[in-house]
């Protein structure tokens, strides 16, 4: 394949990443830099440094987010946003998150070198804790800047007992500043793009090294707590144990089972945390603590398994004699990308000589906040094999930039003033 005229620079983008993949780095190619880390702060301001450079009028909020701003030429247009995350999992690998950041920076600083401006002004995010691993609750940094959060999120804890409000207070912001009316509204925005790796494989698979996302599968997160009586191991009678570590066992196993019975259905059901009380060889659990995550593109089918996941759990506790409470930590319908934005990316792609299939998202991104309030659209980068937050997570800088170089021309096209006024206009 040959692509017509690249104007981002691939060195550069592939500098900035390699700069990050110190940051946390585990392994030889794995990255541990959790939401509000000291690891996650010295990333946040490494990038802000690049952005200084590229002319970005810069600050780090009080949610932790870093945001930079650029004018553009009609100060009274919508705003476009593009961004991503800086934070990782922590078994994490070198591209997640930071692809889209260094991306939407090589986006500003092609349109710099090329004087050309913006008729919108142009906001480049990286947000705050988007992977939600170290609180059990993602998006964090995006919700706060939409006015999405609730009030108790500042007092959730990590496994080590620190609240959000603790971390963010080491992490360097002021947690007493935050307000939950949100910093944009509906009428600010034109629209939110994001660069992201696929994280699945259907890319790899299909030999094609970028892709265009039609949408966002809809995340359910609940943390299920169970509760039963412990013992010792060795005294008490099989058949009177309250053994909260056997019910959460068939729980586990009976989600799998209601999210494989259709093998068509793009259902993903996964328990990926689990605590254990007291923690002893020789003490029947008496307390297990366990996330589920919930996920499909079908509300509709993802509510029904939903449904029966509850009635499971209910069954399980009556018949190990337990308690159980069930926390929503997550819940997010299913939501698409802009016709007119994958319009705009169609046509660019076409100009580039460059093919780009359309899949759907499983992962969850910032984007999927941003749609509440805006049309959003997203450009997937392949990775290898489809693995992802695993220290083998893989995608090549050519590929990185080929996304790139799609993102700049749609920014240009879209941030142009007239584009999706033109558009909808050809949709009615």
């Amino acid at each position: 394949m040959e692509v017509n005229g690249m104007l981002v620079n691939q060195n550069r983008i592939q500098n900035r990443l390699e700069q990050l993949a110190v940051i946390g780095k585990i392994g030889e190619t794995g990255v541990c830099r959790l939401a509000h880390s000291k690891e996650d702060r010295e990333a946040v301001d490494l990038f802000r440094t690049w952005m200084d450079e590229a002319g970005f009028e810069t600050e780090i909020d009080c949610f932790g987010n870093l945001v930079g701003k650029l004018q553009g030429t009609d100060p009274s247009a919508p705003l476009l946003v593009i961004g991503s995350h800086l934070d990782s999992q922590p078994y994490g690998g070198r591209f997640d998150g930071a692809a889209g950041c260094v991306a939407a920076l090589e986006v500003a600083q092609t349109l710099k070198e090329n004087d050309q401006r913006l008729v919108h002004g142009f906001h480049l995010i990286c947000f705050s804790d988007e992977e939600g691993s170290r609180f059990a609750k993602g998006l964090f940094g995006s919700k706060g800047l939409l006015g999405m959060l609730k009030k108790d999120d500042l007092e959730r804890q990590d496994k080590n007992g620190m609240t959000r409000r603790e971390a963010l207070q080491e992490f360097g912001v002021n947690p007493l500043d935050i307000s939950y009316e949100g910093v944009y509204k509906a009428q600010d925005l034109l629209a939110f793009l994001e660069l992201h790796i696929e994280q699945g494989p259907i890319l790899d698979k299909s030999n094609e090294p970028i892709g265009i996302v039609t949408g966002i599968s809809g995340p359910l997160w609940l943390t299920v707590t169970l509760e039963g009586k412990a013992g010792h191991t060795g005294s008490v009678p099989m058949s009177l144990r309250q053994d909260a570590l056997v019910g959460a066992a068939e729980i586990v196993g009976a989600i799998r089972e209601t999210v494989t019975r259709d093998p068509e259905a793009k259902t993903i059901g996964s328990v990926g945390s689990l605590r254990v009380f007291p923690d002893s060889r020789n003490i029947i659990p008496e307390k297990v603590t366990f996330t589920v995550d919930l996920r499909d593109i079908d509300l509709e089918r993802r509510n029904e398994c939903e449904e029966i996941i509850m009635a499971k759990i209910k069954d399980v506790c009556q018949k190990h004699h337990l308690t159980y409470d069930v926390s929503e930590d997550t819940r997010s319908d299913p939501k698409y990308c802009a016709d007119w934005i994958k319009d705009a990316m169609r046509e660019e792609a076409k100009k580039m000589n460059v093919t780009a299939p359309e899949i759907m998202s499983g992962p969850f991104h910032d984007a999927i906040t941003f749609s509440e309030v805006c049309d959003y659209g997203m450009i997937f980068i392949r990775c290898k094999d489809g693995i992802s937050h695993h220290p083998d997570e893989f995608s090549t800088y050519a590929d990185i930039a080929l996304g790139t170089e799609l993102l700049y021309h749609t920014a240009l096209k879209i941030g142009s003033g007239a584009y999706k006024k033109a558009a909808e206009t050809t949709i009615k």
